[in-house]
């Protein structure tokens, strides 16, 4: 063994022993929680955002960009060396061992900034949503009450918001929302439009979390109707939840009772959106039933979400899911990208009471 390979070797196991001590962690939900989701990344995210605020652009997409030329540059010089016949024999160790600690150390820094909150409790436990699973009766009435609500907003003057009223009216809604659970306390807002929505929406992305910066990137070239929830959704992360299943909850939570009516219409519009989905799998023709139902402005909200999906989409979001998927089981949730709809289930249990008295009434309808 030379003696130059000798550092990073040590460098690796380091490195090793490091991820191996916070994939064990991890393992402990309850540590987790406490000393992680409650103590130190609370601190360190409210850092992050006051740092990131201060950049009228997403600066964790720039972070990304530079890092992707380090690996573009990395990749270039080993073939150039490679081409050039300059490869020595202490290559064949400090190349590897240059990979394998690269990669090592982007694992710490996503699981300490953010990552760890994957393996925290459901937050629905502490906001004392039940599991109770719903017969498809009670989905179709969970899809006429959520109809109602959204057939109710008919003659709503719809309005287009930009980044900067979209992230101080969140941040209002998270405020209201505080004073029911502190869970919801949301500091040094920082939420900012992706640098390249182009490139976003050709893969099929809506907005995502940026854990280098602390970031809550929105899509906006979404339809407008979309944006307001899908605010909510990223802040959710920001705050700590990892699952997409319980960003969704949260998102709905805190657009549903926002001041704002164009947010409470997103957080309905949305969650509509996938219990439709859940009940053209299990009821087909309850499904037409109900879609007869719904107000043509939303009807129109539909079709120009359609639209704009089958204007940008390609077989990249295909591809692009599968990663996704394997991702999330790779953190947490086994069941992958069908953990998005699992907000049905939470749904139907914070209406479970608006949907008995629903029943009661169809019955004593002649």
């Amino acid at each position: 063994m030379i003696l130059k390979d000798k550092p990073r070797i040590k460098q690796f196991i380091l490195l090793f022993l490091l991820s191996g001590l916070i994939y064990l962690a991890g393992m402990n939900s309850i540590f987790i929680e406490k000393v992680y989701s409650e103590g130190f990344y609370p601190v360190s995210s409210v850092i992050q955002r006051f740092i990131s605020a201060v950049f009228p652009f997403a600066l964790g997409d720039f972070l990304y960009f530079l890092l992707v030329l380090y690996m573009l540059r990395s990749i270039y010089l080993f073939f150039k060396r490679l081409s050039q016949k300059k490869l020595l024999a202490a290559d064949r160790i400090n190349v590897p061992l240059q990979l394998l600690n690269f990669f090592l150390i982007l694992y710490l820094v996503f699981k300490i900034l953010w990552g760890l909150n994957y393996s925290r409790p459901s937050i629905s436990k502490q906001l004392g949503i039940a599991n109770e699973k719903y017969t498809t009766a009670e989905l179709i009435l969970l899809g006429e009450y959520f109809i109602d609500q959204l057939n109710s907003f008919e003659h709503l003057k719809k309005q287009s918001y930009g980044i900067d009223e979209l992230e101080s009216k969140a941040k209002a809604a998270y405020d209201l929302m505080k004073n029911t659970h502190p869970f919801f306390q949301y500091r040094s807002p920082s939420v900012k439009a992706v640098l390249n929505s182009w490139v976003v929406t050709k893969i099929g992305i809506e907005g995502y979390y940026n854990p280098l910066s602390g970031e809550a990137n929105v899509n906006m070239r979404l339809p407008a109707v979309s944006l307001p929830f899908v605010t909510c959704h990223e802040i959710a992360h920001q705050l700590g939840i990892g699952r997409e299943d319980e960003a969704n909850l949260i998102g709905y939570l805190t657009a549903i009772h926002s001041t704002d009516e164009n947010f409470r219409y997103s957080a309905a519009y949305n969650m509509l959106r996938s219990i439709l989905f859940e009940i053209r799998i299990k009821s087909p023709e309850g499904y037409k039933r109900l879609y007869a139902t719904i107000n043509p402005e939303t009807i129109k909200d539909f079709k120009t979400e359609r639209a704009f999906w089958q204007k940008y989409n390609s077989d990249m979001y295909g591809y692009m899911g599968i990663a996704l998927d394997g991702f999330l089981k790779l953190n947490n949730q086994p069941k992958g990208t069908d953990s998005y709809q699992d907000i049905v289930i939470w749904l139907y249990n914070i209406h479970k009471k608006e949907l008995i008295q629903r029943q009661k009434l169809k019955t004593l309808q002649p």
